[in-house]
């Protein structure tokens, strides 16, 4: 029996689109499995996004669906299209887990990425230094080659600041995440540096969330939410653990995640005392180095 990865980001969005709009023209999984020469679990996995679907069948199901409004009609297309495009991280396909390029695709896709972290500067801010240090001490076993390909794919991610199109992002930092030393004081220094030269709101906005806060929403470890754009609304919220991640998709969770967001951010320092903290603990490594 063939297996169904977990689908895109791309293809929930498509898939969630077709099954509200067969849904809203009373269109049984039976008779539209039937317009496109499929069965029923076809019909299933396509609206779980667990499998793609071809222009053909896109224009068979909107033309039974009675979808007429030329707009949706070209968006959902489109979604079927670059539903089977590959990804940049395609090249790194032999080391990276399936789990990790979905993580990829997630972000990749986002119009605004809402982040907090609670120990380490997250990976679209770090320097090649900082995350040369973590890659290593996360995989201590892994050859110099692979590390390598790590620090390579971890830079490419960071591109997306500077396509045409950006995503809003906006990371609140726990102070511990300035202070843990990683990789010396000197690649701390340069970190920190990066973080001063970076922050440019409201596109890109860092704020810490200080020590003497005390406990905060954000004390049972660090997440990200992912929004996206368009008629489907779907936000993603990732939670890291020690050999993957978790993606959560239902609205309640997502709106759980959503509330300790904007409770971080109630309790951060605003963007200039942000900056301030940084550039004073900066000040501190550079002694040091």
């Amino acid at each position: 029996m063939p297996s169904h990865p977990r689908p895109t980001v791309r293809r929930r969005r498509l898939g969630a689109e077709l099954k509200r709009l067969r849904e809203k023209a009373g269109v049984s999984m039976e008779d539209a499995a039937e317009r496109i020469g499929g069965d029923k679990p076809k019909i299933s996995r396509q609206e779980n996004g667990r499998q793609g679907v071809s222009k053909l069948e896109i224009e068979a199901l909107l033309e039974l669906y009675r979808v007429s409004d030329d707009r949706l009609r070209t968006a959902l297309t489109t979604l079927a299209r670059e539903g089977r495009r590959k990804g940049w991280w395609a090249q790194y396909g032999d080391i990276l887990p399936a789990g990790f390029q979905e993580g990829l695709s997630i972000e990749s896709d986002a119009v605004r990425i809402l982040a907090f972290q609670s120990m380490l500067v997250p990976g679209l801010l770090q320097t090649a230094e900082y995350a040369t240090e973590v890659i290593r001490c996360a995989d201590k076993d892994a050859p110099q080659e692979k590390r390598a390909s790590y620090v390579e794919v971890r830079k490419a991610r960071q591109e997306i600041f500077t396509r045409d199109n950006p995503p809003q992002y906006l990371c609140l930092l726990d102070e511990a995440a300035l202070r843990r030393e990683v990789g010396g004081p000197a690649v701390m220094s340069a970190q920190l540096e990066k973080i001063l030269e970076v922050n440019r709101p409201p596109k890109l906005t860092i704020q810490v969330v200080p020590f003497s806060q005390g406990w905060h929403a954000g004390a049972d470890g660090s997440f990200n939410i992912y929004s996206y754009p368009d008629l489907m609304d779907l936000d993603v919220v990732t939670l890291e653990y020690l050999d993957g991640a978790l993606y959560l998709e239902e609205d309640k969770s997502v709106s759980h995640y959503q509330l300790a967001f904007d409770e971080l951010r109630a309790c951060a320092l605003s963007t200039r005392q942000s900056m301030e903290l940084v550039s004073s603990v900066q000040r501190q490594f550079t002694k040091r180095a």
